[in-house]
This record gives structure tokens, sequence and C-alpha cells, in this order.
């Protein structure tokens, strides 16, 4: 007979990690414990007591959390419970809790949760510690935690062997957040990365609101959607792309600065930088222009970054960057040419398309002069973008929604912002004149006839509203998502969000 695969020798022995605690489980409730009661009062959290000891020795506290390690001496023993603030260590002698509690304390496994009762003290190895007068089993834990090693380094705790298969730590958000700490920071800073750029969206005094999940027509980027069926009104609708049109119609309707923080879809590829559900910031102010919105964008993310971190100056994946203002604006083409040396402004699809396969690229035929400039300032620009630059005057074929430049019009008045190789938001004057709007999605749609599936869809609806009149306006889109990798210094997207869209998993 075979020798057993690692796979199946982890399996055998978590199926009787987790019959033994069903055992543990049955003869709790033999002995007349709940094993999952409804509350427990606290009066401090870990942290509370660990930096309040000084003021809390002696003192009686209700302190709960997952028991995180465990070590049994006899008739005396230690344990070390862990909340969202911290850990500390509880000491548990059967002569305090007498042997009832202290027979349950004995029942109980890494990974339960327990409330305690007791007096904070200082062991004479000097760890502060809640004696234990009473003890609650508050929930029993019938799947084993991964093993994680530490050990104290300079005082410090130290996780040496985490819970590291990325692909179960994504599927299993849940153990992954209690096992690897510092994950539970990043989401904590993604928290207050979104509140403090409330905070300075609202100062500004602009105006947060929601826009329409479901869409008749999707628009406002180039991408491919998710389709869904309405029943009762047996019309197919779309999950959002973007939120820039229906923001856009508020501007029309009288409003004069509007944002949402929202959730939008787009059935694209999973890459590090790419997750089909994720979070963008859209702004739009009237009577501005992409000039006043590049400053916006300095003055924004330097007021997250030092309301967060404290500083301009961070960290990227090895690459030290400051945010402070200015940042550098370079025209596209000027980028382009200075990276590859071709300068394609004014060129014609087919000059345009012998230059990218000069550049080595792979292109399809039926990619127009918009989609070819973009693949190669995308493979070869992008990547030398470190520190934040502005790249400003976008080519008119790429840029349907955004106004003619007022000096070229070839040109649209466009920026995007790039940090670290990579973009993290797009930014117009944007357009307002519903007979070039007209012509601009007029050209999309030949695009998708073509074959391009991320050509925009013309709105009847949105060029209605056009036509009423809206003021010159500015416009923004931020991915928050990006924002986030960038002030945590995290490698993916997946990252920074707690449950990632992943493939099924197999049984």
């Amino acid at each position: 007979m075979a020798e057993p695969t690692a796979r199946a020798e982890y399996e055998r022995e978590l199926n009787e990690l987790m019959r033994i605690r069903r055992e543990k489980l049955a003869r709790l409730r033999q002995m007349g414990i709940n094993p999952y009661p409804y509350a427990f009062r606290r009066t401090h959290r870990a942290r509370e007591i660990v930096e309040g000891f000084e003021r809390l020795e002696g003192q009686t506290v209700r302190v709960a959390g997952r028991i995180m390690s465990k070590r049994e001496h006899g008739k005396a023993s230690f344990a070390h419970i862990a909340d969202a603030s911290g850990r500390v260590q509880i000491y548990v002698r059967i002569d305090e809790v007498g042997e009832d509690r202290y027979e349950l304390f004995r029942l109980l496994d890494i990974g339960d949760f327990l409330g305690v009762e007791g007096q904070v003290f200082r062991t004479r190895t000097g760890e502060i510690t809640v004696k234990a007068q009473q003890i609650e089993l508050l929930a029993k834990n019938l799947r084993p935690l991964p093993v994680v090693k530490e050990r104290i380094v300079d005082g410090r705790r130290e996780v040496y062997d985490p819970f590291s298969d990325v692909e179960l730590r994504y599927r299993q958000r849940y153990v992954d957040l209690v096992v690897n700490p510092d994950v539970r920071e990043v989401f904590i800073k993604r928290s207050r990365i979104l509140s403090a750029m409330r905070r300075f969206l609202d100062g500004k005094g602009y105006i947060e609101v929601e826009t329409p999940v479901l869409q008749p027509i999707y628009g406002g980027a180039s991408a491919r959607p998710f389709i869904t069926h309405h029943n009762a009104l047996d019309v197919d609708l779309y999950l959002r792309i973007a939120d820039e049109l229906y923001l856009k119609r508020l501007i029309v309707g009288g409003f004069e600065g509007v944002y949402e923080i929202s959730k939008d879809f787009r059935n694209e590829g999973i890459d590090r930088f790419h997750n089909p559900e994720f979070t963008m910031m859209e702004l739009y102010v009237a009577y501005e222009d992409y000039h006043f919105m590049m400053d916006l964008v300095e003055e924004m993310i330097g007021y997250i970054a030092n309301e967060v971190l404290g500083t301009l100056e961070i960290e990227y994946q090895g690459h030290s960057l400051r945010l402070d203002p200015p940042w550098p604006r370079k025209r596209y083409f000027d980028a382009i040419e200075e990276v590859t040396g071709f300068a394609l402004k004014g060129r014609s699809e087919e000059e345009i398309r012998a230059a990218a396969r000069q550049l080595g690229l792979e292109t399809e035929e039926w990619w127009d002069k918009g989609k070819l400039l973009d693949e190669i300032f995308k493979e070869k620009v992008e990547p030398t973008l470190i520190q934040p630059t502005f790249i400003i005057d976008y080519p008119v074929e790429l840029s349907p929604l955004a106004k003619r430049h007022r000096e070229d019009p070839e040109l649209v008045e466009r920026f995007e912002p790039f940090i670290a190789g990579h973009e993290i938001g797009n930014a117009f004057s944007e357009l307002n004149d519903p007979l070039d709007q007209r012509e601009r999605f007029e050209r999309q749609m030949l695009l998708r006839e073509r074959g391009d599936e991320e050509a925009h869809v013309l709105d009847e609806d949105y060029l209605r509203a056009l036509e009423y009149g809206m003021p010159p306006t500015a416009g923004l889109g931020i991915g928050v998502d990006r924002l986030v990798m960038l002030l945590t210094n995290q490698p993916s997207i997946r990252d920074v969000i707690l449950f990632p869209q992943m493939r099924p998993e197999k049984s």
C-alpha cells in the first residue's frame, strides 16, 4: 500500500483533532456549561491593562479574548488571550477559581474564547498578568488554528512561521486575521485612509452622494461589465463600471461639488493590480479644470499620508518615495519620446503600429491609434514613473469623456497620477459640449464594431442631460485599493481587499 501523502496525513491529523474537540464540547455540556453564552461585559481591553498597569495594579478587571497560548502546570496554569487591541497573560489557579472552573480551563483549547475576571499583577518574570478569580467559556473552537511559531526578540513578540499559504490566506481571511496580526493592521490603516479621504473632501465642502450600482447602460470607463437580469422589470442590467456619468448628471442638476466612494465592477482579468470588484473615489467640481484637480490630488494624498502615517516620505516595495508637492508634470507624447525615442504625436495608425512592433510589442489588427499608443505607454513608460508624477495632455482617441485641449484639438485636458510605476487615478477637464460628446460616443461605437469590447456605449440619457447644460467641470477618479497598497506597502491588491475574488474552491 502506498505511503500517505503529506496532504492526506494533514487531513487525518486535522480530523482527529476536530474529533477530540467535539468530545470536549460534549463533556462541557455534560458539566452543565453552555459553550456558546450570550455576552460577557468587559471593563478593559488587553492593551489597556498592559499599558495602564501602574494605575490598574491590584484592581479587579474583566477582560475577554481568544486563547492564543496555554501552559498547564498541575494546579496552576498560564495562558495568553488576545482581543482586537492586543494580548495579555492570564494566571489560573485551582484554589482561586475552584475545582469545577479549573476542570473547565483544562478542557479549553487554543482558539477558544474566554472571559476572565481577576486582579492585575506582575509575575516574577515581569509579565503583566490577570490572576483569574472567575473564568467563563465564551465560544468553543472546533477547528484548530494553524500553528504559528513565535519568539521574543529584544522584548518584542516576533512571528517567524506564520500562516503563509497565500491562496489559503485569501480564501480564509478570518484565519489570516487571527494568526497574522500585521494583516489586521493593514485593514485598520485602510479604514483610516478612507476616513481621512472623507474628512478632506468634506472639509472642502463637497457632498458625498450615492448613485446606482445596477444600471441600464454602463459607462464612464473602458471596461466590460457584469450582466444581471431584473425579473420584475424583465430587463438586463449592468453592474456599474464607474460612477462618472451619474455624478455629472448631478452637476447638471445644480450640485457644485459631489463625490462618491463606491464599489465598481469590471469583468476583466485578475492580477496584482486588478480585482473584478474594487473601490473607487470619484469627485466632480463645477467651474474648475484639470489644473485645479492636479493641485487637489497633491494636497489630498499628502493630507491622507500625514493623517495615517505621519509623514510624506514612504517606502513602497523597495522604492523610497516623496509625496510632497509639487509633483512633476509630463506631457503624454513627451514621456513616450523620452523613454522610447519615438516621436509619435501626429503619426498615422500605421506608423504607430510599426513603432510598437519595433519596440517588441504584439498588436491586434483591430487596435486603433489610441489603443496602440495606450499599449506602448503602459509597457514602456509606466514602469519608469517611480516618484509621484502627473502625465498630462492625452491623445483625444484615448479619452472620449474629456474636454479637448484649449491649445491643441488633437489632445484632451486629462491627467493621470503615477507612483511607483503604477497609475492610481484619472482626471479630466470634463467634456460638456453635447455635440462633441455625441461624436465621441459614435466613434466608440465604431470601435466596438471593430472588436473592442471595452469601448464606451452611447448613452442617450446622458447626452440629454448635457443638452440641458453642464458648467465647466473638473472630474477625478482615485483607485482606493491602489492608494491603500501604496500607503501600507502591500505588493498585491488582494492584500488590501478583505475578501478578494478567487476561483471556486476545489472539493
